[in-house]
């Protein structure tokens, strides 16, 4: 029996789902396109498969990600319609900010819609993600002028449920570095626990390879000093997930509940442009800048990739005189909102007060102005700017920060909210979105007033936000606990049919 999975957005959240479930599954077959050019994507990629996947008489499960067309694929592929279907929701086009809306942004909700009316099984990421697609259908297909189907959330919802996205969180006391290459954008590959680590069985651009999990070595140790009890913590999501999977998620317990939704559902916002991914092809080539961290207060910048632990100048320096490490590791897209947080830094800055920032997250071709405008009036309190490729420096980043910010304007999980937690760094999120439902009340803000009222108070006594212990739960988010539900729902009957 095998599972083929198709991914026609291979990048940022997408490819880590993928890549943790192909390490797991004995028996599975991953397609995938480039992550560049959403909107191609999304409209085009259902075709492309249906020529390029070739039949097979063992397939019995497809899942695939919302951005391919499902109903179009089972179309011009009769034999995959067979199959069992699950289709999973990284986010959804039905209430996505837009910046101006255009009629060929109905598209994208419509093909999600259609996909949900031929998946056997939906899956979203967060509660929030579920209900703000279920309880937006109607209202979005009020957008047809005349000729309207109706009754579709009661046709989709019974299909439907949430397995929040598996984190591998890393081991940040001694971080582990992968052993072995990583496989070619828009490969064929798949996937069995073998004895070496890949074997390549047809060369050229859609080679197949065969493969087990990667053999791990140790790296440098991240964490500072101050995190040690938080580190102990942490650890253990990264074991074998039998006594994480009783945690229950925190989603179920109010299961079925509508009433909580965040009020920004009933906005004017309909679907665009896609979330969450690094544009490989981006022609933006982003600057790292570091900064070493010493016993005085006003540190110099310089250009270049920071490869020293800042935790080994920190020694003598108690956590009272150290400024404030402020981290914002989103996209830099309109959806994020940057202008807000550099707003909140500004008045900081108008303040005297003194901190550090690193902003990191992916770019795109279209990068808005507040960044570079941003960087030249923060100055020298700059540690880190640009996007990070390596995941030693991005977590290296994360464990020597202390805040970590959010001021997203949509988000349907926030993978990088969760790691930089898992890494020690105080949450700061809007009171909004998927976040009341993944962090605790202390987290979030309602205003921007009130994020500024934080982050003032924490660069007066940064020893504050130091010696506190998260109070939520990471259990729920690893791929130690959520393992056993992806291998369930990855698994199906023979069929009569096939």
């Amino acid at each position: 029996m095998s599972t083929l999975m198709i991914e026609a957005f291979y990048g940022g959240s997408h490819k880590q789902l993928v890549d943790l479930l192909q390490e797991d599954l004995e028996n599975c077959v991953l397609y995938t396109l480039p992550a560049k050019k959403w909107h191609w994507r999304a409209r085009t990629s259902a075709l492309y498969f249906s020529q390029n996947i070739p039949f097979s008489e063992h397939y019995r499960i497809l899942f695939a990600s919302s951005v391919l067309n499902l109903a179009e694929l089972a179309a011009l592929r009769p034999d995959l319609g067979k199959l069992k279907k699950i289709l999973y929701f990284h986010e959804n086009q039905l209430v996505y900010p837009v910046k101006k809306c255009q009629e060929r942004d109905f598209q994208y909700g419509y093909n999600q819609i259609l996909s949900c009316l031929v998946a056997d099984v939906v899956v979203f990421n967060s509660g929030f993600n579920m209900e703000s697609f279920l309880t937006s259908i109607g209202k979005f297909m009020k957008l047809i002028p005349d000729h309207r189907p109706k009754d579709l959330e009661s046709i989709i919802r019974p299909k439907c449920q949430v397995i929040y996205f598996p984190i591998g969180f890393p081991d940040v006391s001694s971080t582990s570095t992968r052993i072995g290459a990583e496989e070619e954008k828009g490969s064929v590959q798949t996937c069995a626990y073998l004895h070496s680590h890949f074997i390549e069985l047809t060369p050229g651009p859609h080679s197949v390879q065969f493969y087990r999990k990667a053999s791990f070595s140790p790296s440098v140790r991240f964490m500072p000093k101050h995190k040690t009890t938080h580190l102990q913590k942490m650890l253990s999501l990264t074991g074998n997930g039998s006594a994480a999977s009783s945690t229950a998620l925190p989603f179920q317990q109010e299961q079925g509940s509508s009433e909580n939704l965040p009020k920004n559902l009933d906005s004017e916002s309909g679907p665009c442009d896609a979330a969450q991914h690094k544009n490989l092809g981006s022609s933006l080539m982003q600057e790292s800048y570091s900064k070493e961290c010493n016993s005085s207060s006003n540190s110099s910048s310089h250009h270049g990739e920071n490869k020293q632990n800042p935790c080994d100048s920190w020694s003598g320096v108690d956590d009272q005189r150290r400024p404030l490490h402020i981290v914002w590791p989103h996209r830099w897209e309109h959806d994020k909102d940057p202008e807000s947080f550099f707003k909140v830094l500004m008045h900081l800055k108008d303040l005297r007060l003194n901190f550090h920032v690193s902003v990191l997250g992916e770019t795109f071709t279209d990068v808005p102005d507040i960044f570079s405008e941003s960087k030249k009036a923060l100055g020298s309190s700059v540690l880190h700017w640009g996007y990070l490729p390596s995941k030693d420096d991005y977590f290296h980043v994360l464990c020597t920060a202390d805040v970590v910010i959010s001021t997203a304007k949509h988000e349907f999980f926030g993978v990088a909210m969760l790691e930089a937690v898992y890494c020690g760094c105080y949450p700061l999120c809007p009171k909004d979105l998927v976040y009341p439902e993944i962090f605790p009340a202390e987290y979030l803000y309602s205003t921007p007033e009130q994020l500024s009222k934080r982050l003032q108070n924490f660069c007066k006594r940064p020893d504050i936000v130091r010696k506190h212990l998260y109070k939520g739960e990471m259990t729920p988010f690893s791929w130690a606990a959520l393992r056993g539900k992806f291998r369930s729902l990855l698994t199906a009957e023979p069929r009569e049919d096939l």
